[in-house]
């Protein structure tokens, strides 16, 4: 045994390495934050439609303007981010204020009031993304990248879990306002773990500031600018997950009414979920492995898990066992998707361009993914699913293409 190698291996080594009290506590920030954000997300149809009375359309319009909103935060907060001292500030503001607006609509009267603290903290939201990935870029070594943020990917899956669950018993318990207030407590908790990760995290010194300046000609450069083309490719073909369901709800309504179809449907979506969280830290722990191109060699993996599952959601099979391979499909592939994203960007990124280069990512993300939903939905709509699945499985392929020239071209 060597001298750095612990009684338990070389493999429990490696994890003292990369998984350092600063990644548990950004991992569990991930965790809590997503729990405290799933519920008032799981419970605003209810709040909206059966307390105040508003029709469904103000459902769409409060989602669309709060998510396009959240696109532009990720743009601003990867700007702020840049600056090591001014993002740990973005990022406690931004767990603490998406909290308290999120569970301030507990107390809303009017739909308007609604609309008005979910756009401000989808806000909030966006502006402490970048923020959060910089920072875990700070804490680990590069050639542990991978792990990192496969485990952060983890735990925030794991919150998408476990939020809706608890929405559901704390509604049967409490009622959907009191459901809704009480998720600050596990929001304002995301906020004391990033806390603590920030105060394991090296002191940014005065040599370590960066001037506040929008960058994004140096981002779009080389092997970054690459790799954002081949993710926008990605994104405009990853469809939301409701769409996901709904498929499957169509196609299951027939054999077993619509109450039962939307209840498997769900459980398909949990299978969803869980198979993104287990996916994340295999798929980080292999990006590790295969070097410097790893993360684009992993990428190109979860991109091809969906082009697979989007072709079986186009063809469409009513059988349970058969809607749930799509299914798992996508949840592995987003698990090693947005892993390798992560660990890419933080690789290829120079450290001074690091939030802007996280902020470019989850901008290119929103808008690519309301890009899909709505030229999905109009396919939809307008000539079949199967025609909707065909065109994202095509920007899938282009995706795949695009990775392909961006690894062949080096970084």
């Amino acid at each position: 045994m060597t001298e750095t190698e612990s009684p338990a291996g070389p493999d429990a080594t490696d994890r003292r390495k990369w998984l350092t009290p600063g990644v548990r506590g950004i991992g569990t920030a991930s965790l809590l934050a997503d729990v405290g954000h799933e519920i008032p997300t799981a419970l605003l149809p209810s709040l909206l439609t059966s307390t105040l009375g508003a029709p469904a359309a103000a459902l769409g319009v409060i989602e669309g303007v709060s998510d396009a909103l959240a696109g532009a935060a990720r743009f601003a907060g990867g700007v702020l981010a840049d600056d090591p001292a001014r993002r740990r500030k973005v990022a406690v503001g931004g767990y603490v204020t998406t909290a308290v607006l999120g569970a301030a609509t507990a107390g809303a009267t009017a739909v308007w009031q609604v609309g008005v603290l979910r756009a401000a903290a989808w806000t909030s939201r966006g502006l402490r993304v970048p923020a959060r990935n910089a920072l875990l870029a700070d804490i680990v070594p590069a050639k542990m990248y991978g792990r990192a943020y496969g485990f952060e990917r983890m735990m925030d899956n794991f919150g998408a879990i476990f939020g809706p669950l608890l929405a559901l018993g704390l509604v049967a318990w409490l009622g959907v306002t009191w459901a809704i207030a009480l998720s600050v407590i596990p929001g304002l908790l995301a906020a004391v773990a990033i806390i603590y990760a920030i105060r394991r995290t090296p002191r940014p010194t005065s040599r370590d500031r960066v001037p506040l300046k929008i960058r994004i000609r140096p981002v779009l450069k080389g092997g970054l600018g690459r790799l954002m083309a081949a993710v926008a490719a990605f994104e405009v073909g990853n469809v939301a997950a409701t769409l996901l369901i709904l498929r499957a709800t169509d196609l299951l309504a027939p054999g077993y009414g619509t109450k039962t179809a939307t209840t498997i449907a769900l459980g398909l979506y949990t299978a969803y979920n869980l198979a993104a969280a287990i996916a994340s830290i295999p798929a980080g722990r292999l990006s590790d492995r295969l070097g410097t191109r790893g993360p684009i060699l992993v990428l190109a993996c979860g991109v091809g898990a969906f082009a697979l599952a989007y072709a079986l959601f186009a063809v469409g099979n009513a059988a349970i066992v058969l809607l749930a391979i799509p299914f798992v499909l996508a949840g592995v592939g987003i698990g090693a998707v947005e892993t390798a994203e992560h660990s890419a960007v933080a690789a290829l990124a120079p450290k001074e361009l690091r939030g802007s280069a996280f902020g470019m990512l989850a901008t290119v993300q929103s808008l690519g993914n309301l890009a899909a939903s709505g030229i999905a939905g109009i396919l939809w709509s307008a000539v079949s699913p199967m025609a909707a699945f065909t065109y994202l499985t095509g920007w899938m392929l282009l995706a795949l293409v695009g990775l392909g020239l961006s690894s062949r071209r080096g970084h």
